[in-house]
């Protein structure tokens, strides 16, 4: 065993051996120095075994993205149960065991919020105690993110208490995908990996071949978003201003940029009610588009959000699966979702093998 001294008891004296990488040594005498200089043959190779100590759970948010890492990382999703009494409380056994495990938890904070957000503390809650040796929660969409900052008087800021729950109940470090402001990163006082759906859109609309193609930022707030992604696609940008007069109410005014004769691709992280969306894409064809495509990272897609798309005149609308689609979004032909399975499933494995995961980031 490494480490370890063990005495060796010879025929005339004694010989200390230290023993390295988990093999016996042994003493050379001459009756054996001949035979210890003998070429060593190759072994053959070992079948892999499953890795215990590294285990990938779910909520019950988005089983399906889970299911889908699993399968790309070729591992079985560990076994957790989770039922609700009467009453709506929430019950979770973990049914493995975890002792000195490198753990990932995948779970979306997506409708209903609140609901998901705890299952997912108290799953890493259960791990703690379990004596998981590291906890990180995989959330796919980070809810609450839109509420990060005092913008009125007397309001919480909601993210910054989500980062610090997820702290106290155990997490280690926490894998996100496109934040809705890359500083809500700071609200946490462990590490976390920020990836980007951008890699998974941008291979898609490269397919398409799309002629003279501008991408539309819907806001200035998504600016560095539009302009990494027109870098990609290299393609011109424009940006539409708005004013929100209320909550999930926007006015869109005017378009900066020339769109006319152009084929628009508007670019955001999370579709909501659809409202700026479905207004951008009025405002760019009024400024001389000739076509409107859309593509988010997160489809929240609440309220009437499907029906003003299907009714509007975008071209088509992509989205990830990083947030599960509805029936009435799956039937939508409209909507077309892309898998990021692989691109988690990637990022996880770095992490688990302490390796960069900054290439996925190009």
């Amino acid at each position: 065993m490494t480490g370890c001294w063990y005495l060796v008891v010879g025929n005339a004296s004694w010989h200390l051996v230290l023993v390295k990488s988990y093999e016996m040594a042994t003493t050379i005498t001459p009756a054996n120095k001949d035979k210890a200089q003998e070429p060593k043959t190759e072994r053959r190779g070992v079948r892999p075994r499953r890795d215990e100590k590294f285990k990938i759970f779910s909520g019950t948010a988005n089983e399906p993205l889970t299911d889908e890492i699993c399968s790309f990382l070729g591992m079985p999703r560990a076994q957790a149960h989770l039922t609700r009494f009467s009453d709506g409380e929430v019950y979770i056994q973990i049914l493995e065991n975890v002792r000195g495990a490198d753990v990932f938890v995948v779970q979306p904070t997506s409708f209903p919020v609140d609901q998901h957000l705890l299952e997912l503390l108290l799953m890493i809650d259960a791990l703690k105690r379990a004596s998981a040796r590291r906890i990180t929660p995989v959330i796919p969409y980070f809810g609450y993110a839109r509420q990060d900052r005092k913008d009125k008087p007397r309001v919480p800021v909601s993210s910054k208490l989500v980062a610090d729950l997820l702290t106290t109940a155990g997490a280690n470090r926490a894998l996100m995908v496109d934040l809705h402001a890359p500083q809500i990163q700071g609200f946490f006082n462990i590490p976390v990996d920020h990836l980007f759906a951008s890699p998974v859109l941008v291979d898609y609309f490269r397919k398409l071949q799309l002629a003279d193609l501008t991408v539309v930022s819907p806001d200035a707030g998504g600016v560095e978003r539009a302009r990494f992604f027109a870098k990609k696609m290299e393609a011109p940008m424009a940006i539409v201003d708005k004013r929100r007069t209320e909550m999930n109410v926007s006015e869109v005014m005017y378009v900066i940029g020339d769109v006319h004769g152009r084929t628009c691709l508007i670019l955001d992280d999370i579709i909501d009610t659809a409202g700026t969306l479905v207004k951008t894409a009025e405002a760019l064809l009024q400024a001389g588009a000739t076509k409107v495509y859309a593509c988010a990272s997160h489809p929240v897609l609440s309220g009437q959000a499907i029906e003003r798309i299907s009714k509007s005149r975008l071209e088509q609308v992509v989205v990830t699966n990083t947030i599960p689609l509805t029936s009435a979004g799956k039937a939508e032909s409209k909507i077309k979702v892309l898998s990021i399975a692989g691109l988690i499933a990637r990022a996880i494995q770095s992490i688990h093998e302490e390796t960069s995961v900054s290439t996925l980031f190009a």
